[in-house]
């Protein structure tokens, strides 16, 4: 563990103030780099009940490629947990030509082991990059299936933002322990993704 990062929250007047108990603790950070994937297969496990993956100007080395995701309940000898899925999102053209907000019945998954989409689309132009952040619920518990949530925002290969809602769970009861991030062609060619604990 390598120090706390206090968790924010808004007063009713606006002014940004600390919780009274817990935060957020950085376990690892990696920094991808013509990467075919970034893995993280350690520092999951029964510290914490909620873990927050943060992505930061994650860039592909392809154009109109998916980022996605995968978890593992053997510490990453491989990747394929069964999960139920849902999806949505919100999109606006750069020339203000269309917009849209609506469910994405075909990013849906249900009981699949595929690698779950995070944003689709994504641009691989020098300025291109996604943003965003993935929370995984309780990945410890031998009792529960695996909740997860993410909000990711895109630069598409067409000039268009578009902001992805994506939430479903993992359906098992044994410990996930580890989790993958790739491309669905090509590197990762540079970005941060930083793994959080919240300590309640």
């Amino acid at each position: 563990m390598s120090g706390i990062v206090a968790s924010n929250i808004l007063d009713s007047t606006g002014i940004v103030k600390a919780p009274a108990s817990g935060g957020w603790t950085l376990i690892s950070k990696q920094t991808a780099s013509s990467s075919a994937n970034i893995s993280f297969t350690s520092g999951i496990d029964s510290s914490f009940k909620e873990y927050v993956f943060y992505f930061k100007n994650i860039h592909s080395a392809n154009d109109d490629v998916t980022f996605h995701f995968q978890t593992s309940i053997n510490s990453g000898s491989s990747y394929g947990v069964t999960l139920t899925s849902t999806s949505f999102l919100a999109r606006h053209h750069e020339d203000d030509s269309a917009t849209f907000l609506g469910y994405q019945s075909s990013d849906d998954e249900a009981q699949t082991t595929n690698f779950k989409k995070l944003a689709g689309g994504h641009g691989g132009g020098n300025d291109e990059s996604l943003s965003g952040y993935l929370t995984l619920f309780n990945p410890s518990s031998t009792t529960f299936v695996k909740h997860f949530m993410s909000n990711v925002n895109s630069y598409h290969a067409s000039d268009i933002s578009i902001n992805w809602y994506q939430a479903g769970y993992f359906n098992t009861t044994s410990a996930i322990n580890a989790i993958q991030f790739k491309m669905n062609s090509g590197n990762i060619d540079a970005g941060d993704i930083c793994l959080y604990g919240l300590t309640s």
